[in-house]
């Protein structure tokens, strides 16, 4: 199964990106999944941004710390195709973690919220034991939505060998550690963004400055300019990664690229 992760999408101009660009690549992969919290002008998911998102290809919408920002996503998140933050408290609408059949084989899609310089949630490694006590999963997908880089680690080495993957997001710059672990779960700290390049992690950079210069509070606005599309390639075999690697794209090339170590084979160490 190739599956193609796309991270955080961010306002019109990502979502744009991922309508022009996505359909291009689209017939390469057998499931698409996209962080998508940040979609509905920076901070949520409403129903236009989630309707453009599935239109373009994407199978499956992760969420994150935005999960309610916008409260059109209480109509959305009941969706088969929403997975938000499982370690929300009990009682939280909608679902953690999702499986989904693809030309035989089986995914299943969870994420999780960083405790890390956040504002902490239920643990994540008890939420994602429970989940993997569970049959018939398939290969088991995690977006962790964290600010830690240690955090990230952590839990990705907790696990690793008995999830297929662990991409990290929330930081929105695409990190150069994409690998296997040990055990052979693959593993990259930060996807980094879908949405405008020139900005401050897809905020205006005006005011984003003056707010570090002043310690005064701004109106954040989404950036203009072009946009760069940040993804990860993973081919899955079982519960299993066979190749893994960074996907990039700025606005106005001709066409993507790979970008830093593509990873052949499979890990020895079971």
């Amino acid at each position: 199964m190739k599956v193609l992760f796309i991270g955080d999408i961010f306002g019109k101009p990502g979502r744009n990106l991922v309508s022009s660009h996505l359909p291009a690549i689209r017939s390469r992969f057998d499931f698409v999944i996209a962080n998508a919290e940040n979609a509905a002008g920076g901070f949520g998911l409403n129903k236009d941004s989630f309707s453009s998102i599935v239109k373009a290809g994407v199978d499956c919408v992760t969420l994150g710390n935005h999960a309610w920002d916008n409260r059109e996503v209480l109509s959305l998140i009941d969706d088969p195709k929403i997975v938000r933050p499982k370690n929300y408290p009990s009682g939280a609408p909608g679902r953690g973690a999702a499986s989904f059949d693809v030309n035989g084989e089986r995914i299943t899609v969870t994420n999780f919220l960083g405790r890390i310089f956040m504002n902490p949630l239920d643990d994540p490694f008890a939420a994602l034991e429970e989940i993997l006590e569970q049959d018939n999963l398939g290969a088991v997908f995690v977006d962790f939505h964290a600010e830690a880089t240690s955090e990230k680690a952590c839990f990705a080495w907790h696990f690793d060998g008995r999830i297929a993957a662990l991409i990290g997001t929330h930081t929105h710059v695409p990190t150069a550690d994409t690998r296997f672990l040990t055990r052979g779960t693959a593993f990259q700290t930060d996807s980094g963004m879908t949405g405008p390049q020139d900005s401050s992690i897809g905020m205006g950079l005006d005011a984003a400055i003056y707010k570090f210069r002043t310690g005064l509070p701004q109106k954040n606005e989404v950036a203009q300019g072009p946009s760069i599309f940040n993804a990860v390639e993973l081919d899955l075999t079982g519960n299993l990664v066979t190749r893994m690697a960074r996907y990039s794209f700025l606005e106005g090339q001709e066409s993507g690229k790979l970008e830093g170590e593509i990873f052949q084979g499979v890990n020895d160490a079971k």
